[in-house]
């Protein structure tokens, strides 16, 4: 377990080594969380602070959903200043399970559209 430190404050993050397929699967398992995931792959690469998802649940669900993402391995959390920023961790699960992520997107794309929402 690794922790990013920045502004006096530490998050914790599992290496690479530690990141394991059912924990992923169980982060990426949310309708909340995964809309978090899905927001973060199209803005490819992007460092995200929390108040550019808009998600319809209280600070504090939506504190805890972005946790069980980073604790999973799913998103690395630093903070610049006063903002926490969110990122993919993409390189990390492309490496451990090739074609997860772009098949759990692709699947929840397809999804939202045969629900004819955004929020799969």
């Amino acid at each position: 377990m690794t922790t990013a430190t920045a502004s006096g404050r530490t998050l914790a993050h599992p290496e690479p080594g530690e990141i394991r397929l059912e924990a992923v699967l169980h982060a990426l398992a949310d309708p909340m969380r995964m809309r978090i995931v899905r927001d973060l792959a199209r803005e490819e690469g992007a460092e995200l602070p929390c108040s550019h998802f808009r998600l319809p649940v209280t600070k504090s669900t939506s504190t805890h959903h972005f946790r069980v993402l980073r604790e999973n391995g799913v998103i690395r959390q630093i903070y610049r200043g006063t903002a926490k920023l969110s990122v993919l961790r993409r390189d990390d699960l492309d490496a451990l399970f090739p074609g997860l992520l772009d098949s759990v997107l692709a699947a929840a794309a397809r999804q939202a559209e045969r629900l004819g929402t955004d929020e799969a």
